[in-house]
């Protein structure tokens, strides 16, 4: 098609630039409407709403809710609920209500917003709609990620050039407008159909297009950001999206005139913000006190000597309940720290058919690194019995994609075929015993295999081969620098974390969100590998690191499905085979409590140790569980410092906990570590576990009984329609009008110097903005200034936030000068 005069005109206006140019800055600053999402297979959990953090929270709920459609509060139920079982103190609620300048009751508030919330839905725009169907058709054909059996045509070309190939034989459409000859260019196509509005209205445009189907494009932009494989083979831009988006619309007759308002603050909204500020501050002051309270303790205990064994879990709040259980059991030190375990790398394990980057997805992998077997034998066994299972894996595969076959093999196969279905349904358990019976004298191949941690003097694509001795140096002192080590056990683990489930699509959420969804195995098991090489500790000791000659470092994982926590320990010698033992049984009986409380939390009630063993390891094998386990909901708090400020505490597996030392961290180089990273991903996790609660047929995915997977890349609601990007309400909810997940900001409790981490947040501007803009709240206990506590304001300005705690007769605002 060649494109008309005015269009040619406008593509070369000198004036303001190239038209072209202008096209797709408004094209890029546009795609902050929608939030970034991965493949379902490497689930990251991710703030949906992240690009509108540069506005207040309320005020960006409020715009979201406008371009796509998402509640973003609590419903008046959910208030109702928490208000009642005493979560929101009365008292701080009705302050709230009065800083908001609301004076009825609560009751009538909440009566005021459910009013607000029953509205009828607007009428559907068919043609819309059409353009919707349509579209998410071809999108799900061409991201596609290896499960269709025909791939759609011309792929290698690009989205655009493969759409434009297609959709001259798609039947669902009229070959109208501009669609009757597309440009070759995506550019030129979007030119054309913006030629009737005001480039002021180019901007508008995009983002209420990009956000019809949010899921699908937040799935493509995060795909062009990443690159990768698929990426790099099959490539699509959001520019060519919006070309063959805006060529339907233009096909169908479906307006694309932009809304002319933007959603602003409405008072239902007011009303919600005051009781959700009031719930936040009722477990904050909470939690804080028992912070404070353990400062002041703390700096009287003496030191308890070496511990039985030291171990370090990710942050996760599933290692808080499993790390109280073990102190239980025996003197063991628990530590947190970021489950990639600060070694950034991209991992190829033994089997994998690709390599996945084990490390959170705000930063980039700096290392490849690889496992090697390094045992014939136990290869070979591994190997034959790989074989076996893939075999089986094929046939499996035919009989999905092939129906025909798949009567033919039922019928030959008769009872035993049914007998087998009716097994993994009726006694799930006693399967997975049995598949663990026949696995048991197979070797995993951690068990024969060791990573390539010593650098190689070779590039695996992009990334040098394993790390070399003065990166290996930094690595461990990093681990020991931010969790404040000073005493070593003889045995020291490095617990990374996965889960185990059945039959379920979101198994890689389940997984350390600290590894972009990739189990934390191989993250420790390479740090381990690291401290325990003799030139490492030499050069740690040099800085003032000495880690005693019997001191054993050692990797595991702990199952979060069952509380298992199994040990790597094929490298440890004859001479801890005492200690060896005894952390073994400890950990067993660690899980049995562990266990049962995981289960009263999914069943309610009370339950044996025993039995909450039996039970988890039936979710795990049970494919027709919705709810292997609760993963991080509850979440709420992100506390940083010594465990001993909440050791003998029951958080209820709600916390994200980050060793922290002030003490050995006197110019904050750990703490800006802490602050910059881990506290940003829990914030990602936070929000979009809040925002999958407050509205799940948005922001969430829906009920698991009616999900379809798409791709490999995700699932719809249905036979078809957007990419749900977020969590299921299986994995939030109780009951369908019950959430388990209380939906609360993330509250964040430091352990430092007020001034230090005041320096911290003055080199930040993004750590800054996501305070002064509501997205998390941040409280110091300063144990240099009488163990009181200060709450972040606004501007790196403070609130000293208890008058008792500070001996004071009033609670100044106070504005520390920040270290230069």
């Amino acid at each position: 098609m060649s494109t008309d005069p005015t269009t040619e005109a406008r593509l070369e206006d000198h004036s303001g630039g190239a038209v072209e140019d202008r096209i797709e800055t408004a094209i890029d600053d546009a795609a902050s409407v929608v939030g970034n999402a991965w493949p379902i297979h490497s689930f990251v959990t991710a703030n949906p709403l992240s690009g509108f953090e540069t506005q207040s929270f309320d005020d960006a709920v409020a715009q979201a809710a406008s371009l796509l459609g998402g509640r973003g509060y609590p419903s008046a139920d959910t208030f109702r609920r928490a208000l009642a079982a005493g979560e929101i103190d009365r008292e701080t609620l009705d302050a709230e209500l009065a800083d908001a300048g609301l004076d009825d009751d609560p009751e009538a508030l909440l009566d005021r917003l459910a009013d607000a919330a029953t509205t009828d839905p607007d009428d559907a725009d068919t043609e819309s709609e059409r353009v919707d169907r349509v579209l998410s058709k071809w999108l799900s054909a061409f991201l596609d990620e290896g499960s269709a059996h025909w791939s759609m045509p011309n792929r290698d070309a690009g989205f655009y050039a493969a759409f434009r190939d297609v959709v001259p034989h798609d039947g669902d459409v009229p070959t109208d407008g501009v669609l009757a000859d597309l440009p070759e260019r995506p550019v030129d196509a979007i030119a054309t159909v913006l030629d009737p509005y005001p480039e002021s209205q180019w901007q508008a445009i995009f983002e209420e297009q990009l956000a019809a189907l949010s899921g699908w494009t937040s799935f493509v932009k995060q795909r062009g950001a990443d690159g990768g494989e698929w990426q790099s083979t099959h490539p699509m831009t959001l520019a060519g999206y919006l070309a063959a988006r805006l060529a339907l619309a233009d096909a169908v007759g479906a307006d694309i005139e932009p809304t002319v308002e933007r959603a602003g603050g409405q008072p239902a909204d007011d009303v919600a913000a005051a009781f959700l500020r009031a719930w936040e501050a009722t477990y904050r002051d909470e939690l804080v006190d028992t912070v404070a309270s353990a400062s002041e303790s703390l700096s009287d205990r003496e030191d308890g000597g070496r511990p039985d064994a030291q171990l370090v879990f990710c942050i996760d709040t599933r290692s808080e309940v499993i790390r109280r259980h073990l102190e239980a059991e025996g003197d063991y030190e628990t530590h947190g720290y970021a489950g990639f375990f600060g070694v950034p790398m991209r991992y190829e394990g033994y089997d994998a058919d690709v390599a996945v980057d084990a490390c959170p997805p705000i930063l980039d992998p700096e290392h490849h690194v690889s496992a090697f077997p390094t045992d014939d034998d136990d290869q070979a066994t591994h190997d034959r019995w790989l074989g076996i299972r893939e075999a089986a894996d094929e046939i499996v595969e035919t009989l999905e994609a092939n129906a025909a076959t798949a009567y033919g093999y039922v019928e030959s196969a008769g009872g035993g075929y049914g007998v087998s279905l009716a097994a993994r349904t009726l006694v799930p358990e006693r399967v997975r015993n049995l598949f663990e019976a026949l696995d048991e004298p197979v070797p995993d191949a951690h068990e024969f295999c060791d990573p390539v941690v010593d650098h190689q003097h070779t590039y695996n694509g992009d990334l040098p081969v394993g790390l070399t001795t003065e990166e290996q140096v930094e690595y461990a002192a990093t681990a020991f620098e931010l969790m404040g080590w000073e005493t070593f056990g003889r045995l020291v683990v490095f617990t990374g974390h996965a889960s185990e489930t059945a039959n379920n699509p979101y198994a890689s959420s389940l997984d350390c969100g600290a590894c972009a969804g990739n189990p934390g195995g191989p993250n420790a098991r390479v740090l381990a590998a690291i401290c325990n090489d003799p030139d490492v500790q030499t050069a740690l000791s040099e800085r003032g690191v000495d880690v005693p000659e019997d001191t054993v470092f050692l990797a595991g994982e702990h199952n979060t499905t069952t509380d298992e926590v199994e040990l790597y320990d094929d490298h440890v010698p004859e001479s801890h085979a005492e200690d060896l033992e005894q952390l073994r049984a400890d950990l067993a009986a660690a899980r049995e409590g562990a266990a049962a409380e995981r289960v009263e939390s999914m069943d309610g009630g009370d339950v044996r140790d025993d039995e909450g063993v039996r039970d988890v390891e039936r979710r795990a094998a049970d494919w027709a569980e919705p709810r292997p386990e609760w993963g991080l909901a509850g979440n709420a708090a992100f506390v940083v410092g010594p465990r001993e400020l909440t050791a003998d505490v029951d958080l209820d597996g709600r916390a994200f906990l980050h060793s922290y030392d002030h003490s050995t961290d006197p110019d904050g180089d750990a703490l800006e570590a802490i602050l910059t990273g881990p506290m940003v991903v829990t914030q990602w996790i936070n929000a979009q576990y809040y925002f999958s609660t407050v509205d799940n047929a948005v922001y969430g995915s829906g009920s698991k009984v009616t999900q379809n997977p798409v791709g490999n890349v995700g699932v719809y609601q249905g036979n078809g329609g957007d990419l749900m990007t977020g969590l299921p309400l299986q994995s939030l909810f109780a009951a369908a009008d019950r959430p388990h997940h209380q939906p609360l900001r993330l509250s964040t409790v430091v352990h430092a110097p007020l001034d230090r981490v005041t320096s911290v947040l003055a080199a930040h501007d993004d750590l800054q903005q996501l305070l002064d803009n509501d997205w998390l709240s941040l409280t110091v206990v300063d144990p240099t200034q009488d163990h009181g506590f200060f709450e972040y304001d606004e501007a790196l300005e403070w609130t000293a936030a208890s008058v008792d705690a500070l001996g004071r007769e009033d609670a100044p605002t106070v504005a520390p000068a920040a270290d230069d």
